[in-house]
């Protein structure tokens, strides 16, 4: 037998020696799989699959299924444990996951199994601060991850969830008022109803033309997407146009009003996330832009704050959650978003 065949032979022996160690399939099944509600979620490659919902403060448990791929062959183990794991990964920095919850619990001390088995798991009121977000340059992701520890090589097994941020109702929902002008020129008053918006809100405004020498030719609001990523001299802007709304096509005349309704339910939005985990922001922009007959382009830019608002889900969502509901930012509502919500299903 020549070398370079005696070489070929042994290295394929060595890749069936390690590859052996997948002698058992593990499967993670939530207790309340079958009445659990799924919301869909976009993956980083643009596709879009379900995934169980779950929200702050919620208990999640189950059971690990082990299954043996050769009954009656035993497997040696040095350990099974089931992990609870909220992560950031900024797509820059690959490999560096920023872990903001990380639980464990051990579900079998070293041993082996002589045949299939399975475990029982549960983590308590679960906190879960943040909402699930797959973005341009950075993904917040929670997962469940059981693991069947051996000396050579891990047989392992994730599964994704969801989590939705609830926030009850802002108190303080100022109008946005705001002039736009270029001096002898243009004069415009633009007023929205609210500063603060929920996902499936309706953006009421209305826009007054006081001075228009200018010839305006076309007129839209833009919804503005920016997510911020990194601090200090690296700090990444990912700009997206998320809705084009066309307030008119034609030149305003003084005096003329033009009124505005927008309905946010149609486009994919997540609630504003400020500062999380001091990784990355998501903030909206309402950007009004308006182009005169020389291609000039004039804009004005206003942030809003999108939010979650707690409702519909509520009937099929434990009394666990309520523990969590988040708090929107800045309301002294004591009550949360769950038992709001619960209060008006009943009424």
């Amino acid at each position: 037998m020549s070398t370079h065949t005696f070489l070929s032979v042994t290295i394929h022996h060595n890749m069936s020696f390690f590859s052996f160690g997948q002698s058992a399939e593990i499967d993670v099944v939530l207790t309340d799989a079958e009445t659990r509600k799924k919301a869909e979620h976009k993956t980083e490659d643009g596709k879009k699959d379900k995934y169980f919902l779950f929200y702050d403060g919620e208990t999640v448990s189950g059971k690990i299924n082990v299954t043996l791929k050769n009954p009656g062959k035993r497997l040696e183990h040095q350990g099974i444990k089931i992990e609870f794991v909220g992560q950031i990964e900024l797509y820059y920095d690959r490999g560096n996951h920023h872990e903001f919850v990380s639980l464990v619990k051990d579900l079998a001390r070293p041993g082996e199994l002589t045949q299939s088995q399975t475990f029982d798991f549960e983590f308590t009121h679960v906190e879960k601060p943040y909402e699930t977000y797959t973005g341009q340059n950075v993904k917040l992701r929670y997962f469940l991850r059981a693991t069947v520890s051996r000396r050579l090589n891990d047989i392992s097994k994730e599964m994704d969830i969801v989590v939705h941020t609830l926030s009850t109702y802002p108190e303080l929902n100022s109008s946005i008022k705001m002039e736009v002008g270029i001096e002898d020129c243009l004069h415009i008053e633009f007023e929205y109803n609210k500063s603060k918006y929920h996902l499936k809100d309706v953006i009421v405004g209305k826009i007054y033309f006081l001075l228009v020498r200018i010839k305006i030719k076309h007129m839209e609001i833009d919804i503005i997407k920016r997510e911020t990523t990194g601090t200090g001299p690296s700090v990444y802007h990912e700009n997206d146009t998320i809705a084009k709304y066309e307030i008119m096509d034609g030149a305003p005349v003084r005096g003329e009003s033009i009124p505005i309704r927008l309905f946010l339910a149609g486009y994919e939005m997540t609630p504003t996330m400020r500062d999380i985990n001091k990784k990355f922001s998501v903030r909206y922009y309402l950007n009004l832009v308006l182009i005169d007959e020389e291609e000039r382009r004039y804009f004005k830019q206003q942030e809003i704050t999108l939010w979650r608002k707690g409702d519909v889900v509520r009937k099929s969502m434990s009394s666990q959650a309520t523990i969590g509901a988040q708090r929107f930012e800045g309301s002294a509502s004591s009550e949360s978003a769950l038992e709001k919500a619960a209060r008006e299903d009943s009424g």
